[in-house]
Parts: structure tokens; C-alpha cells; sequence
């Protein structure tokens, strides 16, 4: 715990925004980090709660209060180590988690959890800083080689674990730069892509091998996932030259919208657009770039997608951007006597939400219409939940104008294809079908095999990849060597 009544003598400090008028001019990070100071406050007011639920609270089973303490008593070194030891990323997590520990913190009974990502992030910059975080090479080979489809962060957070182990890892990515998700799906507002590539300096130092361009296995034609691949590679190429493969791509099939209209052009899914700003960031030349600049803008979706492309399509000079979500609006405050401390069901307002644009709940739609060819309007009309079905409100149909309309509903799979040339069982929802039971888990029905993350439990959040990752890395490692010494 921090200081035994720190809880009592000191309040929750957020991290502070750049302005709004300031920040989108730009697409970098804008939230200021906690001073050092700052953070030993937040530290002192973790309590000595008996049952820490902000740990349960948290996929990966973080160690909060052991490090929150440490903070707390300047013993930041020591604090870093409290921190990799469950968590390979955590200035990932420590940026873009939504932080369900804070959720589960005994001081959100009162709405003042402590900060709990904040200080995360204020140790691992730190760490970086200072120079604490280095490679950690094996102090020996086993020989064993595993390959790794994805270089998402459970295929960052696997391979980093099998390379530690001793195994030689390498890691295919069909994109041109490492990162998956992380690099193509979240703007670089929220996660600067530079941190990324110190990671994979990390993990090369380790002895973790980098593909990318590669595309294993095959897409269905006319696909709109984003593939920069130059080559491509068998799953039978890969059984023959590796002991062991780990599937651990992304949920990268989005839920469509079948209306009328639906192949007019200036339709388009979110990951279309967002991963072209990102490219873009990076230095690429993309003459067709897809550009809200001047556009009304609607976005279709009301989760953090939804949310990113409202916050790009602000950068991009939006005339007018409008996010639609089809189930009512959420109370403003949770119930926390029936939810805590467990993920409360609550309007949750985004730093991209607060950059202007409007938000419409209980809406549907059913058409798109055009002209020439492109999208002009959109049909839509109210909805109301009535014994959890969704019932057209009569006389609420309305057309509103765009000229872009970006659908981010979410992801439905992975790409089946890619299971599919493996030969790999799949659920009823279409991932990978494997158990994460401490036994034979994230083994798929091929022997050898493996599925974490989103290829295995489906769309999720980046903590939850993380913790699948390190998971199937000790499944990986129990399959080749008969046992395993890597934390699960």
C-alpha cells in the first residue's frame, strides 16, 4: 500500500490534455504526463484494502499495489521490476488500456480510483529514460525454432517470452512494419508508433527475428484488410522449418452493414481510413488517401473505433463529423452497488468525443443514397429496446447529408482464410478454437499449432492480447521442452 491515509488527505489528478485548438493541428500525443511528484501522490493513496480487486480487475494480473507503493516510497527501479514482471508492454497498456483496474479500485466506490494508468505510464517512460530497460538475451539455446503469425501485441508479447526462453523466434507479419493493430489501427494520438519500434530494437537484441511483408497463408479476393505484403508463405512451408507456430493475428473481419446503398462509393470501413492516416504519419506517399478534409462526416459505430475516426477525421478538417450508436445512451454514472468492482456499463466520453462532432444513440439505419455513383445522405431512424428487441420508433425516419460514411461496428473474426490453410478447427464465432486451460491450452486441433489473442477469443482489448500472449508462450514452451518455467 502507499501512505496508510493518503487515501484520505489527497484527491485523484488526472493527466492534463494539450488544448483542443492545439492538439489538432498535430497527430501527436497530446496527454501530459504526471510529474514525479504528482505521481508519488497517486501512489500514496492506494489503501491497504485487504483483497486487491484493482489486481483481479486487471487481465494480466498487474501488481499494482506493489508498485503503486513503490512509487510512492521513490523506489522507481525497483517499481519497473514489479511491473514487467506481469506485463511485456506497458507503455502500451499505460496509454490506450481502458483500465478496468481503476474501475475495480475500492476508491472508485466513492468515483476517485486511484490512477492507476497514469502511474504505469509514468514508470515505464521513466524506466526508458533512465536506461533500466535492456534486452534480456537467453543464457541459452534450446534450438527449439517457433514461428509467430502477427505482430500484434499477443505475437509481440509471445515471441518476447519464447526468445527469453531460449527459443529461436521469428515473427511474420504480412504488413510493412511491425505492429499489427498497433500500428495500423490505433492513431498515432493516442500511441506513437516510435515506441513500437524500441520494442522491436529490444526484441532483436533478444534474438527475436522480424518478417514483415510476408503474408502467410491467403486472403479471400477483394478483401479490404490491409495487406502490404510482397511474399507469401505456405503453412506447410512453416510446419516443415518450425517446431511450433503460434497464430496470433488480429480480428481483422469487420461487422459490415447490408443496406441499400452499401456499394455506393464514400462507404467505406474504419479500418480502410484509419490505417492510411497512420501510413501517412509514417512517410508514405498515398495520392488516394481517404480524407474527411471539408467532409460530413458519419461514423457508424459507437466504440473506440468509432471514436478514432472521429478524432482523425477532426484532424483532417472535417466540416462535420456525427457518430452513431444503435443501442440507447448509457446513464452517466453506473450503479456501483450492482457492477463494482467489476466493468460498469456508462456513457464514456473520449478525448476525441470531447474535440467537437455530435453523438446520436438509439439510431439505425437503412439506406444509403446517392448520387452518381457516391454516397450524398443517409436514411436512418429512431430505435427503442422493448424485451431486448429493437423496435423502429414510427415517424422518426430522417435523411441526413455526407459525403463520408465510415463503419466501425466492430470485428466479427479473423480472417477465415488464414485458419482455413491450416487447418485449424474454428467456434461458432470463427476464431481458432482453442482452450486456455493450464494443460494442453492454446493448443489448436493441428498438432503444434497454436492461437492467442484476438485469432483465438476474438475482437479485445490490447491487455487481454497481452495476457494471451505470454499465456500460449508458456504452452508453447511446456509443448517443446515437456515443461516451462515462464510465468502464466
Amino acid at each position: 500500500m502507499g501512505k496508510v491515509t493518503g487515501f484520505l488527505e489527497y484527491h485523484r489528478v488526472k493527466e492534463a490534455y494539450e488544448p483542443i485548438d492545439a492538439r489538432l493541428k498535430h497527430y501527436h500525443e497530446f496527454v501530459q504526463e504526471l510529474t514525479v511528484e504528482q505521481a508519488r501522490v497517486q501512489g500514496a493513496r492506494c489503501m491497504d484494502c485487504g483483497v486487491p480487486f484493482c489486481n483481479s480487475g486487471c487481465p494480466v494480473s498487474n501488481l499494482i499495489p506493489d508498485w503503486n507503493d513503490l512509487v510512492y516510497s521513490d523506489d522507481w527501479r525497483r517499481a519497473i521490476d514489479a511491473l514487467h514482471a506481469t506485463n511485456n508492454f506497458p507503455e502500451f497498456t499505460g496509454r490506450i488500456c481502458p483500465a478496468p483496474c481503476e474501475a475495480a479500485c475500492t476508491l472508485n466506490l466513492t468515483d476517485e480510483p486511484v490512477g492507476i494508468k497514469s502511474i504505469e505510464r509514468a514508470i515505464i517512460d521513466r524506466a526508458w529514460q533512465e536506461g533500466w530497460v535492456a534486452p534480456q538475451p537467453p543464457p541459452f539455446r534450446t534450438g527449439k525454432r517457433v514461428a509467430v503469425i502477427g505482430s500484434g501485441p499477443a505475437g509481440l508479447a509471445a515471441a518476447q517470452q519464447l526468445a527469453r526462453a531460449g527459443h529461436d523466434v521469428t515473427v511474420f507479419e504480412k504488413n510493412d512494419r511491425v505492429g499489427g493493430l498497433l500500428r495500423y489501427g490505433i492513431p498515432d494520438f493516442k500511441l506513437e508508433k516510435d515506441l513500437i519500434d524500441r520494442r522491436v530494437r529490444q526484441m532483436e537484441a533478444e534474438g527475436v527475428t522480424f518478417r514483415t511483408g510476408v503474408l502467410v497463408g491467403a486472403l479471400p479476393e477483394g478483401s479490404t484488410v490491409t495487406n502490404l505484403a510482397r511474399e507469401t508463405v505456405s503453412p506447410e512451408e512453416l510446419r516443415q522449418k518450425f517446431d511450433a507456430v503460434l497464430l496470433a493475428g488480429g480480428a481483422e473481419q469487420p461487422r459490415d452493414l447490408p443496406v441499400p446503398g452499401r456499394d455506393l462509393k464514400g462507404v467505406h470501413f474504419a479500418m480502410e481510413f484509419l490505417p492510411q492516416q497512420n501510413r501517412v504519419n509514417a512517410g508514405d506517399h498515398l495520392p488516394e488517401q481517404l480524407h474527411a478534409g471539408g467532409k460530413h462526416v458519419i461514423v457508424i459505430g459507437g466504440g473506440d473505433t468509432g471514436s478514432d475516426c472521429m478524432g482523425t477525421s477532426h484532424r483532417h478538417g472535417a466540416a462535420h463529423v456525427t457518430q452513431f450508436e444503435l443501442l440507447p445512451m448509457p446513464p452517466e454514472r453506473e450503479n456501483k452497488p450492482l457492477t463494482w468492482p467489476y466493468w460498469p456499463y456508462k456513457l464514456r466520453t473520449s478525448s476525441s468525443h470531447e474535440e467537437g462532432g455530435e453523438r446520436e444513440f438509439a439510431i439505425a439505419t437503412k439506406e444509403f443514397l446517392g448520387e452518381d455513383g457516391h454516397v450524398v445522405g443517409i436514411k436512418t431512424v429512431r430505435v427503442e429496446w422493448q424485451g431486448g428487441k429493437m423496435v423502429e420508433v414510427e415517424g422518426s425516419e430522417e435523411v441526413l447529408p455526407t459525403d463520408l460514411v465510415l463503419l466501425a461496428m466492430g470485428f466479427v473474426s479473423p480472417v477465415g482464410s488464414v485458419l482455413e490453410t491450416f487447418g485449424v478447427n474454428r467456434d461458432q464465432r470463427g476464431n481458432a478454437q482453442a482452450t486456455t486451460e493450464e494443460r494442453g491450452g492454446y493448443a489448436t486441433n493441428v498438432a503444434g499449432v497454436f492461437a492467442a489473442g484476438d485469432m483465438r477469443r476474438g475482437q479485445s482489448l490490447v491487455v487481454w492480447a497481452i495476457r494471451e500472449g505470454r499465456q500460449a508462450a508458456r504452452a508453447v514452451d511446456e509443448f517443446l521442452m515437456g515443461g516451462s518455467d515462464l510465468p502464466r
